[in-house]
């Protein structure tokens, strides 16, 4: 994890425990916890968004492709129906 021993992530948690002291450690653990939960739902949100796909290969294509790399098939312009968790 970026090259930290468990001595470097014990003074980190020391400072943070300084500087934010015992009874807030939770409630900032919470907030961080939510603000990432939301990043990652918002990437994947912007990901399946663009996704286009083939129909025939199945292969990805970028929004501005016009014919399939792979197989060479006309492409859609519209993208394809929202794939994956929560559709």
């Amino acid at each position: 994890m970026f090259g930290l021993g468990s001595q470097e992530l014990l003074v980190i948690l020391v400072i943070v425990l300084v500087l934010f002291g015992a009874n807030r450690l939770p409630q900032l653990a919470r907030s961080l916890g939510s603000s990432l939960k939301e990043f990652k739902k918002g990437i994947d949100e912007a990901q399946t968004k663009e996704a286009r796909i083939c129909g025939q290969c199945k292969s990805a294509l970028a929004p501005d492709w016009t014919h399939c790399p792979r197989c060479g098939t006309v492409a859609t312009q519209e993208p394809n129906p929202k794939i994956g968790p929560g559709a």
